[in-house]
């Protein structure tokens, strides 16, 4: 007696597909008309999923992971429709290739096919007319929604200020939310900007709806969402990367649930963003870059301070936390001051001229301030990834190439962690003055105009683990690497 599984896939309500019972039903019976063993725990059922793509069918997965397997659990996968198993012909010929290389095939039991070429030639041309049903299909849905959102219907989520009333399907107003977002308005029209606001909002403990904090980009999308002048917008990302469609294929109409400003208010709003914002102006690397980037912190919220640009090279720093709005303590110094501030330090003498406080220290032994536990954190990531990837695998998510890809990554990443925790081991055993000898021997290098930014930012990096700057003493505190 041959033994067999059950793959059962409905992706939608309409009366076309049978229920997922009715599915096993005819699978059952077919099994025991040709004297299948078809046990219950053998049987992989999925509600709701297209069968477009394999990757994204978590219980298809697990039946191919099963039926690559050693154990060789059954030899035959049995399905209502060819279309259950899938929709995309060029899958469903992976998929039915790696699995006749294990000796197992795929019946349908609606569909039978004859032995030979001639029965694979009719499986294609099926597997050929559903994936043609698919994309009619998506053309379907697709001008279906447009008619919906043409007719003013909600197809996502409700915006910040608004509650979904499930027996009507019209959005309502959320008061409080709804008075957030109001003097989000307000404050706009009176001349604060996107930035400004997030400041008074984050202090008051005003969150978005997800919890965090109000950013600039939260506050542009809000004021520039039509929904509130009462107009519904759609199609206004694409669905695979989420990025922006050109403003001609959106589609705006007017929605049937009450807005919180007219629309003469959302156009004179509109207006102004136009005036205040400034085009994009692409610019080479070179000059997005600062020696010091990425390793100077904010004392109040550990972000690293940006390097900001005026007529092509860097003039001061500020916290990167600062420009979103989720940090309320500007740390603004110019370039030049941390520049020579930080080189004074390394040579170990004080500039006569800077009034900022230089401290001289080891790293700290902890995890915000210590690259060794930093590292000790990671590798223990790593342990989890690696657990994570292997459990994908048994459970079918993940192919075996790709988890011999993730696994062959995950061994390099460990591997250089491994590396520089031990170089990091070696320089710990030194003391505190190795640090000043080092600095002077790059000194020349440091102070040379001529010295290009990318050696000069690996220089640094060789002797500095990071530098706190807190602008209310106007001091740093730098913890430098001890070298033997």
């Amino acid at each position: 007696m041959k033994s067999a599984c059950g793959y059962i896939r409905v992706s939608t309500d309409k009366q076309e597909e049978l229920s997922p019972d009715a599915q096993k039903r005819l699978l059952i019976d077919y099994a025991i008309k040709n004297d299948i063993f078809l046990p219950d725990e053998h049987i992989f059922t999925e509600n709701g999923i297209s069968g477009k793509h394999a990757d994204k069918r978590p219980e298809f997965q697990k039946m191919i992971a099963f039926a690559k397997s050693k154990e060789h659990p059954f030899d035959i996968i049995l399905v209502w429709k060819f279309s259950r198993f899938a929709r995309n012909q060029e899958e469903s010929i992976v998929y039915k290739s790696l699995l006749k290389k294990n000796n197992v095939d795929v019946v349908s039991v609606s569909e039978p096919l004859a032995d030979g070429p001639f029965g694979t030639l009719i499986e294609r041309i099926i597997e050929w007319m559903d994936e043609y049903y698919s994309i009619r299909l998506s053309g379907e849905v697709m001008r279906g929604m447009t008619e919906k959102a043409l007719r003013g219907g909600y197809q996502a989520q409700t915006p910040y200020g608004y509650i979904s009333n499930n027996d009507t399907g019209i959005p309502e107003i959320a008061e409080n939310e709804a008075m957030v977002v109001k003097k989000i308005y307000k404050d706009f029209m009176d001349g604060k900007s996107y930035l400004e606001i997030c400041r008074e909002l984050n202090p008051l403990g005003i969150r978005t709806r997800t919890g965090n904090p109000f950013e600039v980009r939260t506050v542009k999308y809000i004021l520039e969402n039509p929904f509130y002048a009462g107009n519904v917008r759609w199609n206004r990302q694409k669905r695979d990367d989420h990025t922006i469609k050109a403003s001609s294929e959106w589609i705006v109409a007017k929605g049937r649930h009450l807005p919180l400003f007219s629309e003469e208010y959302f156009a004179a709003v509109q207006n102004r963003i136009q005036t205040i914002s400034r085009p994009y102006k692409s610019r080479s690397p070179v000059y997005t870059k600062h020696w010091l980037s990425s390793i100077v912190k904010c004392s109040s919220c550990g972000a690293s301070l940006v390097a900001k640009r005026a007529n092509g090279r860097v003039t001061h720093f500020q916290c990167g936390n600062y420009f979103k709005g989720s940090c309320t303590e500007s740390h603004y110094i110019t370039a030049k001051r941390l520049e020579s501030a930080v080189l004074d330090s390394l040579a170990g003498t004080f500039n006569a001229g800077a009034k900022i406080l230089f401290k001289r220290k080891a790293s700290e032994n902890t995890v915000e301030h210590d690259t060794a536990s930093i590292i000790k954190e990671k590798l223990q990531k790593i342990i989890l990834k690696e657990k994570r990837i292997r459990q994908a695998y048994i459970d079918g998510i993940d192919t075996l190439e790709e988890y011999r890809q993730n696994k062959l990554s995950l061994i390099s990443e460990k591997g250089n962690l491994e590396k520089s925790l031990n170089e990091i081991s070696k320089k710990e055993t030194g003391t505190n003055e190795g640090v000043s000898s080092q600095a002077v021997s790059v000194m020349d290098l440091m102070i040379d105009n001529d010295t290009d930014m990318i050696l000069k930012a690996g220089i640094i990096r060789s002797v500095v683990d990071h530098i706190i700057y807190d602008k209310s003493s106007d001091s740093l505190d730098i913890y430098f690497f001890t070298i033997p």
